[in-house]
């Protein structure tokens, strides 16, 4: 049956999809709740998806470059129990999504929303992962604004009607894998001559990028492997395999992970890894 739309739309309750019971045309605090917050510089309320990954690889890779002052607490966000709509987070995060980052900073504290945002505060401040060359910065700077701009077309759009809507529907599923593969052949064509995303140094790009593209390569993402012929992208293989190589990396995915065999829900020093399975496969 072909939908027709009316006049004014209206939400309906009972929609369906995983996430009907929390979303809503508002923004906005639903109840008053406070954070918890430890002792470290950065206080991290977040959950293990590619967003927040991103952020936990960062820090994780900060730490191993041996900067202290980088070290923080990580802290669950359930967003399907709606703990972003509490009103300690959407005082950091109006728009209620994890990641959300608190920069203690001396007592003068920073507050820091969307992903692509922290990576390059958290580049600037410690001056790493971020080429200070003009040329390389700004290819950096290119491609982290390509993966914030792309991945809520993979998320979004392919992931939500692949995997999450109720009902599997041709035209939303057709339309948005072939956005996703078209990505990917960008993505591929780009790495065909280089070790990282913008050449030989790894950077804040790389770590933007991985979560969503190396995890959906890697058969990680949607269960989508098989369907997007993912192995037809080789150079973003040898690149995605080259990133977990990297311990920092295999540490940042299991930071607020709530599923899966291996679990790490909440992070507050190195001690936490102790006895875990790092490995991809985990």
């Amino acid at each position: 049956m072909t939908y027709q739309p009316p006049k004014v739309w209206k939400m309906k309750e009972g929609n369906g999809g995983k996430f009907a019971g929390i979303n809503q045309p508002t923004a906005g605090a639903r109840e008053k709740k406070e954070l918890p917050q430890g002792d470290h510089p950065f206080q991290l309320y977040s959950l293990a998806t590619p967003n927040g990954v991103k952020v936990t690889i960062m820090l994780e890779e900060l730490l191993a470059l041996g900067i202290k002052e980088a070290e923080y607490d990580a802290f669950l966000i359930n967003i399907t129990e709606g703990d972003q709509f509490g009103s300690d987070f959407v005082d950091i995060n109006p728009n209620s999504k994890i990641p959300a980052l608190l920069d203690k900073n001396k007592g003068n504290p920073v507050k820091l929303f969307e992903s692509g945002s922290i990576l390059l505060y958290l580049a600037e401040k410690f001056k790493a992962f971020l080429p200070q060359d003009l040329h390389k910065k700004a290819e950096t700077m290119n491609w982290l604004f390509w993966q914030m701009g792309s991945a809520p077309y993979l998320g979004g759009g392919f992931g939500h009607f692949y995997a999450y809507a109720p009902e599997k529907m041709e035209y939303p599923i057709d339309r948005f894998a072939m956005e996703t593969k078209r990505q990917l052949d960008v993505l591929d064509k780009n790495l065909l001559d280089r070790e990282y995303i913008i050449g030989d140094d790894y950077t804040i790009a790389d770590m933007a990028i991985f979560p969503w593209y190396g995890a959906l390569v890697k058969g990680k993402l949607y269960d989508a492997a098989e369907f997007l012929s993912v192995h037809e992208y080789k150079n973003i293989q040898r690149w995605a395999d080259n990133i977990l190589k990297r311990e920092a990396v295999l540490k940042g995915r299991l930071v607020n992970r709530s599923w899966g065999e291996v679990q790490l829900e909440e992070r507050h020093s190195n001690n936490d890894f102790k006895g875990l399975d790092l490995s991809f496969d985990s």
